[in-house]
């Protein structure tokens, strides 16, 4: 195949969800090796792994390195973050798992936030602020159940505290003053960010244009296929300066671009390596995965690439729901051929199906591929 044609090639949307599922490193047993460095590991390759708070099974952070480390220990995280300190906390589409090696790609979006004036922490007043960075300095770490000395207020939103600590805490972490020192379930320890990294001076802040080519980097690794939506996903502003950035690696024969065979023409990018590598999917490998895992989340790639239209209905009334309240994919191979609805009975120590969509006629072998992924991930949910 001529990779660098001028006009876009055309590549089978088969072809792209094998890139993207090599990229995603789902093609392969265990490719992060085991322990608190393999979660260093997938957390840099991906990127950012998205925190959730819905435990119907367990959270969408453990449940993502899991997919992709089988002899995952939650325990491994939490020395990732609190005894190494190779990952962090922060925002990215969504509050996230993040490298602490990309910190600097982060640090001017927390400048923004304490420049700029936020409507959620608008109440928050200076002396607020200044008092619960001396309790800091003089308490050390601190998390909610340590301030017992709130006066409760009543809460102006479905997801607020009473306590108005929670709300001073949580500007501060996003201007960039604390970071999440450690966390247990929800409950988040917070520290002094400098004193948590041991820094002597404050890291050097990465440029526009440096942040610009850390997004594209960033989706070229984890993803192989790129369009501007999958690189700027929820975030439409970078969208012009991408662009630019990628027409310039066109230019340089850096990028080739493409679209997937189809009526949906979105123009897409890859790198000629990608392109040329070759394809291939270990037969019968299974993963059933979060609805927030990074080859799900993007709802409409996932129904280009794969044809399938995942649903999140865990707000939706029973009556309307297609696939149940928290829907698991299940990829085998290079197909999703099942949404289970899942729930985890801890006190009974099973994992439950309340609802299974085939989507595809696996045959028999295929079901005993299925039922064995969900024994694991039964274990999994019950583990350590």
């Amino acid at each position: 195949m001529p990779v660098l044609a001028k006009t876009p090639l055309v590549i089978d949307p088969a072809r792209a969800r094998q890139i993207w599922i090599a990229a995603q490193r789902l093609d392969g047993a265990a490719p992060f090796g085991s322990g608190p460095e393999a979660v260093r590991a997938a957390v840099a390759h991906l990127g950012y792994v998205q925190i959730d708070t819905i435990n119907v099974i367990e959270r969408c952070h453990h449940h993502m390195l899991f997919s992709r480390i089988p002899a995952y220990r939650r325990a491994d995280l939490v020395a990732a973050q609190s005894a190494d300190k190779s990952v962090f906390e922060y925002w990215t589409h969504a509050l996230s798992y993040v490298p602490s090696a990309d910190l600097a790609f982060f640090l001017p979006a927390m400048q923004a936030q304490r420049n700029g004036a936020s409507r959620w922490f608008g109440s928050v007043t200076p002396a607020e602020s200044r008092a619960m960075l001396a309790r800091l300095r003089r308490e050390g770490p601190l998390s909610m159940r340590d301030i017992g000395d709130d006066r409760l207020v009543d809460k102006d939103h479905p997801w607020a505290s009473r306590k108005p600590s929670k709300r001073v805490l949580e500007m501060l972490f996003y201007q960039g003053h604390v970071t999440v020192a450690a966390r247990q379930g929800m409950l988040k320890s917070y520290d002094l960010m400098a004193r948590h990294f041991g820094w002597t001076g404050r890291p050097k802040p990465a440029t526009a244009r440096q942040i610009i080519a850390y997004k594209l980097d960033r989706a070229l690794r984890s993803q192989g296929v790129v369009s501007l939506d999958s690189i700027c996903h929820l975030d439409a502003p970078s969208k012009p300066m991408v662009k630019a950035l990628i027409e310039s690696r066109v230019r340089a024969k850096k990028l080739v671009p493409l679209t997937l065979a189809g009526p949906d023409q979105t123009l897409h990018w890859a790198a000629p390596e990608t392109l040329e590598a070759p394809a291939g999917i270990p037969p019968g490998l299974v993963h059933i995965l979060s609805p927030f895992d990074p080859l799900i989340i993007q709802r409409k790639r996932l129904k280009r690439f794969f044809g399938y239209e995942h649903l999140f209905e865990a707000y939706l009334p029973a009556q309307k729901r297609r696939y149940g309240y928290f829907a698991l994919p299940v990829l085998l191979g290079d197909n999703i051929v099942a949404a289970l609805d899942l729930k985890t009975d801890r006190s009974a120590g099973k994992l439950l199906i309340q609802q299974e969509t085939w989507l595809a006629d696996v045959g028999a072998e295929g079901r005993v591929a299925v039922d064995e992924a969900l024994g694991r991930f039964e274990r999994f949910q019950l583990g350590a």
